[in-house]
């Protein structure tokens, strides 16, 4: 099929992939702008995973301040060359990082983080919840699991919708971040303070 400019230049905009991968996904996805966004989205995942267990300490510590100093985060990204820790993309990505721990308040970067002892806890309380309403035993354990995925995703940063497209997590963004600068990207680790917080609340 023949692949129109216009349609080329939209997939572009929406993605912030090259010339040659859009006019790829839309030949592959048969003009269907939706479908070349997933391929593209796909190809991403695929090379983040591949570029996964490379050696990632160059980079850049974003910081950002919100609500006039109320609010300041300040978090680690990481990438392998210097070259791409001073790209446009990847600065651009690190400041979308801040910004959203700055408004969803996450407590972990990954899922592996969570110590085990919270999400016993975290099941406990699920469980107890449930029994108190009166739930049915045979069905505790799916609702302790739904309760579980929910924690998880709520707290944890990659798990969490992106605050500007929530059709995306940020893992999302992190893939198709890796996909533009063609090097392993981390979140390393942050840290988010509020205003009159205790550190126990941090």
């Amino acid at each position: 099929m023949s692949v129109s400019a216009e349609l080329v230049k939209k997939l572009r905009a929406s993605t912030g992939a090259g010339i040659l991968d859009c006019r790829k996904a839309i030949e592959q996805s048969d003009g269907d702008l939706d479908k070349a966004i997933t391929f593209l989205r796909e190809k991403g995942l695929a090379l983040a995973a591949k570029r996964a267990g490379r050696q990632a300490s160059e980079g850049v510590l974003e910081m950002y301040s919100h609500g006039g100093g109320r609010v300041g985060v300040m978090v680690e990204v990481n990438c392998e060359t210097d070259f791409v820790g001073r790209s446009d993309d990847f600065r651009k990505f690190a400041h979308e990082v801040a910004l959203q721990i700055a408004a969803a308040s996450p407590l972990y970067v990954t899922e592996e983080e969570i110590p085990e002892n919270i999400l016993d806890q975290e099941k406990q309380i699920a469980e107890g919840k449930a029994r108190q309403e009166g739930k049915p035993d045979k069905i505790i354990p799916r609702i302790v699991e739904g309760y579980i995925k929910k924690y998880v995703d709520e707290t944890v940063l990659l798990r969490q919708p992106y605050i500007r497209d929530d059709s995306l997590t940020i893992q999302d963004l992190l893939n198709d971040t890796v996909a533009k600068v063609g090097e392993n990207v981390i979140i390393r680790r942050f840290v988010r303070w509020g205003l009159g917080e205790s550190s126990e609340e941090e």
